[in-house]
């Protein structure tokens, strides 16, 4: 399923060094979703080797209802802009499995979202592009405008899911080898069955400085990834890069809706 990996990279499943930093200088800031709840953001968040714990009432909240557009943390941009020159990264040719991940946690959480959830924060994201004409989000972090990836900023929501999803995401990106590593996008995509996003490319600013990686949770056979013109399957259990600056499409042909774990990772050191 992931051929051409190392062989320690094909079983490592929550290979988690005993500290990830989450290196936002917003971190430590409070954020006030208007459901009241006052969320404080941690520069540093450890995580055992072993999965979450079952969850608890504080994660099956639902999501504030003006998706949390109006207290998300955002770095300065003056700090953004001050920052040294990030390199290109390379990217593969179509994808690259990254090798297996452990998602099970992560993806009974995203089954207990209402319509009503996935409504709501769809309605607020900022890449509303055509595109996704079939396609809801749920944004966790983005890259404002797209622009350079040290200005990205962090929804309310991210505080109640990061338990859940950094553990995947650093997993995933384990296979880098970064000194600081740093995640400034994160969304859950969820593509309609029967439908499909677009061929496009996603071009300059900052996508040619970060890794897109998908981690897909609820996939089918008929599930497909299209590269320059190649379709590919992304199984689930694994995690997978992708050539976001290729030409490259997507479609759900099966009867459920295909949700994947969407984010971005760049070395913060370099």
């Amino acid at each position: 399923m992931c051929d051409g990996i190392d062989p320690w990279r094909r079983n490592a499943r929550f290979n988690l060094p005993g500290a990830v930093r989450d290196t936002h200088p917003g971190a430590g800031r409070r954020a006030r979703g208007n459901a009241g709840a006052r969320l404080l953001a941690m520069r540093e968040v450890r995580f055992s080797t072993s999965p979450p714990q079952p969850l608890d009432k504080r994660a099956e909240m639902r999501l504030p209802e003006d998706g949390g557009r109006r207290s998300a943390t955002a770095e300065p941009r003056q700090a953004a802009t001050a920052r040294a020159s990030l390199p290109s990264v390379p990217k593969p040719e179509g994808v690259r499995c990254l090798g297996a991940v452990e998602a099970n946690a992560l993806g009974t959480l995203v089954a207990r979202l209402s319509e009503k959830a996935w409504r709501r924060e769809d309605a607020q994201k900022e890449n509303d592009y055509e595109v996704f004409h079939h396609t809801r989000h749920v944004v966790f972090r983005f890259i404002r405008g797209n622009r350079w990836p040290w200005d990205y900023y962090s929804m309310p929501n991210w505080q109640v899911w990061q338990p859940w999803l950094m553990p995947v995401m650093a997993s995933a990106a384990a296979a880098y080898g970064y000194r600081e590593t740093v995640f400034p996008k994160a969304m859950l995509a969820r593509l309609q069955a029967g439908h499909a996003i677009n061929e496009h490319s996603d071009g300059a600013g900052s996508h040619p400085l970060t890794h897109r990686i998908h981690v897909p949770l609820v996939t089918n056979p008929q599930a497909t990834f299209t590269v320059n013109g190649t379709d590919h399957h992304l199984a689930a259990g694994y995690a997978w890069e992708v050539n976001n600056l290729a030409v490259h499409s997507a479609r759900n042909d099966g009867a459920e809706d295909r949700v994947h774990l969407v984010f971005e990772v760049f070395d913060g050191s370099a």
